[in-house]
């Protein structure tokens, strides 16, 4: 046997990222994706119909999202990035499966909340076929998901409420933990005085429509990266390609974007 010793490595080894983009309806995740380097999407849900991108058939069960990954790693083809859009309708095909092999007709007709915990052998098959295409295809992983609010219960404080992605909570801690990115995806949103009533100051919610990344976690929503990335940045894959090469693109823009905040 090999001297383990011998076989230490010493520095990093970059590798095409994993990551993913959840969000509020309609802010742009699906666009970013579209923007990454020669993607192809493996769609779960039919909502692509206006971005100009190629796309596998629309996968009706776990099998053929399974399917498209085996195909990508196994044919000759030249797409940089997988696209899986998104995770929260692949969580339904993946609980169907459950279902029909369990012969129940609800995940929630297994008992004792063991069809969430059935399902995490499917998350984890889907992974591994992830891993395989970014591992020996070289190819980037960018994961599509909804959000949804939920409680947290944070035992240093009182609970609160935060944004995370639109999955079971298993499911959801297994993919983030894959993941070398959760990026949110929101609109920018300020806060006005408008008024002053009985001693206490009134606020109003004021957009822009500019659309963020929330790159870092926070209480008001899950996230994380290995990027060192700014805590906010553009919604657009481009800005997070210069960081992904060491560059820093919003050096000459932070002053712009001081300059749209809307006055108190």
């Amino acid at each position: 046997m090999a001297n383990l010793m011998t076989q230490i490595q010493r520095g990093s080894s970059p590798a095409p990222r994993r990551t993913l983009v959840y969000g509020v309806h309609g802010v742009g995740k699906s666009t970013f994706g579209s923007m990454a380097e020669r993607p192809i999407f493996i769609q779960t849900e039919d909502g692509l119909g206006n971005i100009e991108c190629e796309r596998f058939p629309l996968a009706q069960r776990c099998g053929d999202v399974l399917t498209a990954l085996g195909e990508l790693y196994k044919e000759p083809h030249e797409y940089g990035t997988v696209v899986i859009d998104s995770l929260d309708w692949l969580e339904r095909v993946i609980w169907a499966d459950v279902c029909q092999k369990r012969g129940v007709e609800s995940i929630e007709d297994i008992g004792y909340a063991k069809g969430y915990t059935f399902s995490l052998t499917q998350w984890r098959e889907v992974l591994t076929c992830l891993d395989a295409l970014r591992n020996e295809r070289g190819m980037m992983v960018i994961l599509i998901a909804h959000a949804k609010i939920e409680r947290f219960e944070n035992p240093e404080t009182e609970a609160y409420d935060r944004y995370s992605p639109r999955l079971h909570k298993t499911a959801s801690a297994l993919v983030q933990e894959w993941c070398d990115e959760v990026l949110f995806a929101t609109y920018k949103v300020y806060t006005r005085k408008v008024d002053e009533k009985f001693g206490r100051a009134q606020h109003r919610g004021v957009g822009t429509g500019e659309r963020i990344i929330r790159t870092t976690e926070r209480p008001a929503h899950v996230a994380k990266n290995r990027l060192s990335l700014p805590d906010e940045i553009p919604l657009d894959y481009r800005v997070y390609a210069a960081f992904l090469r060491g560059e820093n693109p919003l050096t000459n823009t932070e002053s712009e974007t001081d300059q749209r905040k809307p006055k108190e």
